[in-house]
């Protein structure tokens, strides 16, 4: 048996799992007492615990871990005893609820049917920025898990459909890293992993295991994390946590097979490469120095990810124009933003085409393959000098590739022929296009310009970033409803009362002379939205709110959602979020 080349004085402690597995497997030959059977899963149940020491021992950081040297602010478990019993309750997140002002029990009243009602609606919407930030606010600050009608399996399945679909690195590994849940969410760690080594980044997938103190038991995470071990060149330690996971029943051949050529017990390996998830594919890859691998239609994003950080797909050079299922391989691997896009029409450009096809193209291209239709446009387009004709081909060539699938393919190219045109020489009629896809990264602008005849736009709006004293903010608001009620042709806004009964919820009070200048209408808040803020259930409101962003930037809100949004904020006391949209959509930008 290996183990036993590996023993010496380091490992004593590992010779009493040997005897117990040597024990297990002596007393199977033995009759079994039927009356013992406790005692047998204690003994299994041990030995399990020690292989979890193992591996835990093992992965141990030689300098100080993130915990040490980073102080956050987080609640790991809260006690919750009785006279009969005592019991954990699990607190999982990163935000602690006082930043943002909710409550650790903000899902403690919601209902479990509606929340997971609430969150498939938001799962079919591209959430804006806006709704994002909320999203995370919402799902990652420290909360007791929901109850009524819901699992916390259930919970923690939105909080990882969510990671992965905003598809943050950063905040997964934070989430996952910080609350020590590789084992709690296996489908979002093997998520976070396998992106990193989608991305050839075999350091930093090794690195998450590194961070880890818990046990690992989900069989995926447990063989990437073996693998991490020989990648860091620790032979001895991984070989002897796969001796020990085969003890108790591991059988993988494909895995196997690699990890014995990785360790040296075999100086040949097969050949198969397995797609079945990036990790099998990168030890195929690992061990085979004449790796070659042609993806097809069925190939997992990852794997072409995989294949382009490895530069492992196709040399542009050596493709011949008329392999077209090929190339149109190429253009899903664009679309995936997996394959260059510069190299895709550097590939059109070889297309061979007669003088009358590049003149009269738009009736060429439609007797040509979609490939070459493409390519023929594409052309066409470098050669033409008219804007509005230029115009013209720009936007069939993206209906091309929207119509076959694959309109993430002409995005750079694309913006790089608008870029070339200014604003003002944009046809009338293409206007419309040209704003929907032209680069505009400077589109959020900080700096606000006040109005001194406008409520809402007025130096009052500072309040909500907390430069006013109460007694001054009350002050100054009733000294310029004063001037509007002197100036008869000034009307309040939506947006006025927004900041006028936003003010008045943080209990300051304006004259009561002025409280005729507007009046509210009671069914303005949707009906459902009341209901769960009269039940305190602010989790929920949060979801419904979010929902109704969708995929909008706030400051594209009409008044009247604004209004019931900054109402629900207000009844529920969450100023800090309040005060983060008023920001944004009440003040004049420039």
């Amino acid at each position: 048996m290996k183990i036993l080349k590996l023993l010496n004085n380091s490992y004593l402690s590992i010779f009493l799992i040997i005897f117990l597995v040597a024990f297990n497997a002596k007393s199977e030959d033995e009759p079994v007492d039927i009356w013992n059977i406790d005692q047998n899963k204690t003994e299994e149940s041990e030995l399990n615990n020690n292989l979890n020491e193992i591996e835990n021992n093992n992965l141990e950081l030689s300098q100080p871990s993130v915990f040490d040297i980073q102080s956050q602010k987080k609640i790991d478990t809260v006690k919750v005893s009785s006279s009969l019993n005592s019991q954990e309750v699990e607190i999982i997140g990163l935000y602690d609820p006082e930043d943002y002002d909710l409550k650790i029990d903000l899902w403690s009243n919601s209902d479990g049917d509606q929340i997971k009602y609430l969150f498939s609606n938001i799962a079919k919407m591209k959430l804006s920025k806006d709704a994002s930030e909320l999203m995370n606010i919402v799902l990652l600050t420290n909360s007791y898990i929901p109850e009524i009608n819901i699992t916390k399996d259930e919970f923690l399945k939105i909080k990882s459909n969510w990671l992965i679909k905003n598809e943050d690195k950063k905040l997964i590994e934070e989430y996952l890293i910080k609350n020590q849940i590789l084992n709690l969410h296996p489908e979002l760690s093997r998520y976070l992993i396998d992106q990193y080594l989608s991305e050839a980044n075999i350091e930093k997938s090794c690195e998450i295991f590194l961070k880890n103190t818990k046990v690992i038991n989900d069989d995926y995470l447990s063989k990437f994390n073996l693998y991490c071990l020989i990648n860091a060149g620790r032979n001895e330690e991984a070989q002897l946590i796969l001796d020990l996971k085969k003890e108790l029943g591991f059988n993988d051949k494909y895995f196997e097979n690699k990890i014995n050529y990785l360790l040296g017990y075999s100086k040949d390996t097969d050949l198969i490469i397995s797609e079945d998830s990036v990790l099998d594919f990168h030890l195929a890859h690992r061990t085979n120095p004449d790796f070659v691998f042609e993806p097809k239609k069925n190939t997992s994003k990852q794997i072409w990810k995989y294949l382009s950080a490895s530069n492992l797909l196709y040399n542009i050079e050596e493709i011949d124009i008329i392999e077209e299922e090929k190339i149109s391989l190429i253009e899903q691997a664009t679309h995936e933003k997996n394959y260059s896009e510069k190299d895709l029409f550097s590939l059109y450009k070889r297309f061979q085409f007669n003088i009358n096809q590049l003149l009269n193209v738009k009736d060429s291209y439609k007797s040509l393959s979609n490939i070459e239709a493409r390519a023929l446009i594409y052309q066409r387009i470098l050669l033409e000098s008219d804007i509005n004709k230029k115009f013209e081909l720009i936007k069939l060539l993206k209906d091309l590739f929207i119509k076959d699938g694959y309109s993430n393919a002409f995005d750079n190219e694309l913006r790089k022929f608008l870029e070339e045109i200014t604003l003002e020489n944009v046809p009338s009629n293409y206007t419309t296009f040209y704003l929907n896809y032209i680069a505009e990264e400077n589109k959020e602008l900080s700096d606000i310009k006040f109005n001194k005849d406008i409520l809402h736009q007025s130096r009052l709006v500072n309040y909500f970033n907390g430069d006013f004293a109460k007694s001054k903010i009350k002050k100054d608001l009733n000294n310029f409803l004063k001037k509007i009620k002197k100036n008869k042709k000034y009307t309040l806004s939506k947006k006025d009362i927004i900041l006028i009964e936003s003010i008045k919820s943080d209990g300051i009070e304006i004259s009561k002379k002025y409280e005729n200048l507007y009046e509210i209408k009671d069914t303005e808040m949707p009906t459902d939205m009341q209901v769960m803020i009269n039940n305190n259930e602010i989790g929920s409101t949060l979801l419904r709110i979010i929902e109704v962003i969708g995929q909008d930037d706030l400051e594209v809100l009409d008044d009247d959602t604004l209004y019931f949004i900054i109402s629900a904020l207000n009844q529920l006391d969450i100023d800090f979020i309040r005060n983060k949209i008023l920001l944004k959509v009440l003040p004049l930008k420039v």
